[in-house]
């Protein structure tokens, strides 16, 4: 905490000293930064790949989710743990009720709102809740990073911003409408994008969505391709796209709330009064915004991990000797995709299961 004063301290004496200064760094001052435009791009399409392939395996392996909270579990037979915490679970002895799950379950996107001007406005107000669009969090850091969609329009500038007594000062005229999408260095004019959780892109300058689209996500088992080679295919679409995010999230701020899984992505969070987490009276329904994590950015929805999914369903006395995983990994581990090395001890491949009558036995 000394610290931290102390370097506040410093921070206002140089804000005093000279008042009026030009932000050096990018994204701070309002430009893009040039080594990430080509990573949030490629970002972008591991995201497309990862929702088709994942739409695809989905056809082959079911995902099943319970009707009273939120775990899933992949394969045909729900497992018996006792984990549930939805409504009147203790008269199910907490028991999941298994239904059929859909994409959404498997992968969560977190929404956030849409910033068309990240430093001359980052902030969204509570009276502008219903005229700000909200996108996916993933979806906005990729705009942010260097990402045109024709869509969500986004100001883009040639001239740093300047800091005058802790204010953003912008002295580059704003662009016309025909040209405020689009930086000239670093512009996408490929993409058109519509609306929808997957997004539909049509080719405008000869780039077809077949050269941007993993090579083996394309593969349709249905007509002859191979299912595990579709899964390495997703598999790798999803290696992409956390580490890609990640790198971005180094330079652009991702925000989330400390009390509920509200996400915003921008040098600030939003000031709408909507959390309804536990004291939420005393911040008058205000965020209390902190640093975001690559898991509040994607949610990885992490499921038990089914050795055999065609053998009998996982076992509550047997708990703790699963492993866990993304359902991501799962479903593409179970499609024949190879275990991630990164993963291997999450899965707890190594724990050998003892039989039902060595269970008091094992220490």
């Amino acid at each position: 905490m000394k610290t931290l004063v102390k370097r506040a301290k410093e921070e206002r004496e140089l804000m005093r000293l000279n008042p009026c200064r030009v932000l050096e760094h990018p994204p701070d001052n309002g430009l893009l930064v040039p080594e990430l435009v080509e990573v949030s791009r490629r970002v972008y399409w591991a995201r497309e790949s990862l929702l088709i392939g994942v739409s695809k395996l989905l056809s082959f392996i079911p995902v099943l989710r319970c009707r009273f909270c939120s775990e899933i579990h992949i394969g045909h037979v729900g497992h018996e743990i006792r984990t549930c915490t939805g409504p009147r679970s203790g008269f199910r002895s907490a028991m999941h009720d298994w239904k059929k799950g859909r994409l959404t379950d498997v992968i969560y996107f977190p929404k956030c709102f849409h910033l068309n001007d990240r430093v001359g406005k980052p902030r969204v107000v509570h009276n502008e809740r219903f005229d700000v669009p909200r996108i996916s969090a993933i979806l906005e850091l990729c705009i942010q990073a260097g990402v045109n969609l024709e869509q969500y329009p986004v100001r883009r500038r040639t001239k740093p911003v300047y800091c005058i007594e802790g204010r953003i000062v912008d002295f580059d005229p704003e662009m016309d409408e025909s040209n405020a999408n689009h930086d000239k260095g670093h512009s996408d004019d490929n993409l058109k994008i519509d609306s929808g959780f997957m997004t539909e892109v049509e080719d405008m300058k000869g780039d077809s969505i077949k050269d941007l689209i993993h090579p083996l996500v394309r593969l349709n088992p249905e007509n002859g391709g191979s299912l595990k080679e579709l899964s390495i295919g997703t598999m790798a679409s999803w290696f992409e796209m956390i580490s890609g995010a990640r790198k971005i999230m180094e330079k652009y701020s991702v925000w989330t709330c400390g009390y509920c899984p509200e996400v915003q992505v921008g040098t600030k969070g939003h000031k709408l009064r909507m959390c309804k987490a536990s004291r939420h009276q005393s911040r008058d329904g205000l965020h209390a915004w902190q640093e975001a994590t690559i898991d509040d950015l994607v949610g990885p929805n992490y499921v038990w991990h089914a050795r055999d999914p065609s053998g009998p369903p996982l076992c509550n006395n047997f708990k703790r000797y699963y492993g866990k995983a993304p359902a991501v990994v799962e479903l593409c581990v179970q499609a024949g995709a190879p275990v991630p090395e990164q993963y291997r001890s999450m899965l707890r491949l190594d724990v050998v299961l003892p039989d039902i009558d060595e269970v008091d036995l094992v220490v």
